[in-house]
């Protein structure tokens, strides 16, 4: 058994591929670029095959010591073929992912959804270890999920089982990066909050989140954090509506599915407590009151690095 395998987690603003070690689920090094710009199917690529590079370069490792190469990508995915289907976030379609680094690096690859990846490593190593019944929810640049039952990943028919982030919230909402209207991606993911601010300001309101923005860069959790720490109205309002609706479409997942836990993970999850704490509140208010006497929830323990561990095991 070879002691190494590869995880990337190709998210919505940015690459992070990591070395794992095999036996003990460990981050051996890694290495993080951003995209927010730099996005299509090929500059996705060249950022992916650099990072592989940078990684060997940098940690010394020979590829014969690797065992596999596994991608968690954001969006609907083939794992049999090995090809991203969809993936707005990305402005990626139909990207053969397998067959490029394959080519590349003679490694065996293997993709899956970043949610799922992400998934696999807390019921491996994190938060769900010894949890045979969960959904998982990461709330980023998009909102995903993945559904666990009797100990295994529900994949549903086509293999896109747990695109929470696509439930429709409102019938003649938003505009929602997959094309539809009214998506809960669209008013609860950290994107909806940055826009949502962002045309506040546009319209004239003050906020202190000014004092950490620079020109020509995007709004990050961790700005919305010192924001809300420092008392701002309009921020703290833009991440209460965002928390509304998170905690309503996890009041339905709860009472459609009956989880005995839910794990949730991304970076405004992370960065912000406040959103963390409040979304958890109300969401066991909203839902039925037998389920919620018995749901549980937790953050990622892995946090970052849930996906690029799920991502190291996809080969099992």
């Amino acid at each position: 058994m070879k002691k190494y395998s590869i995880g990337i987690d190709l998210g919505g603003t940015k690459i992070l591929t990591a070395l794992v070690d095999r036996s003990s689920g460990k981050v051996v090094h890694f290495v993080k670029k951003k995209i927010k710009q730099e996005k299509g199917a090929e500059n996705i690529i060249n950022k992916m095959i650099c990072s592989i590079n940078e990684l060997f370069d940098e940690c010394k490792v020979d590829i014969k010591e690797v065992q596999a190469l596994g991608v968690a990508a954001a969006g609907q995915i083939d794992r049999t073929h090995g090809i991203i289907l969809g993936a707005p976030n990305l402005e990626c379609f139909d990207l053969n992912i397998r067959e490029i680094l394959e080519g590349e690096f003679n490694l065996p690859v293997y993709l899956a959804n970043d949610v799922e990846a992400a998934t696999l490593g807390e019921l491996k190593f994190g938060a769900g270890k010894g949890v045979d019944d969960l959904v998982c929810v990461f709330v980023g640049t998009g909102v995903g999920s993945c559904i666990v039952k009797d100990g295994k990943i529900i994949r549903g028919a086509t293999g896109t089982a747990g695109e929470i982030g696509h439930i429709i919230v409102d019938l003649n909402g938003r505009q929602c990066g997959c094309g539809a209207h009214g998506c809960l991606e669209a008013y609860a993911s950290r994107s909806a909050i940055e826009k949502r601010i962002e045309g506040s300001l546009k319209k004239g309101r003050h906020s202190v989140i000014l004092d950490y923005l620079e020109e020509g860069k995007s709004i990050t959790s961790s700005m919305i954090r010192k924001s809300i720490e420092r008392g701002d109205e309009l921020v703290t309002h833009c991440v209460d509506e965002a928390s509304e609706y998170l905690s309503g479409g996890l009041a339905s997942v709860i009472n459609l599915i009956n989880p005995k836990l839910i794990i949730l993970g991304g970076g405004l999850i992370e960065a912000v407590d406040y959103f963390y704490q409040k979304t958890v509140k109300d969401a066991k208010l909203k839902c039925l009151p037998v389920p919620a006497t018995k749901i549980e929830f937790k953050k990622t323990a892995l946090g970052d690095f849930s996906g690029v561990i799920g991502a190291a095991y996809l080969d099992e």
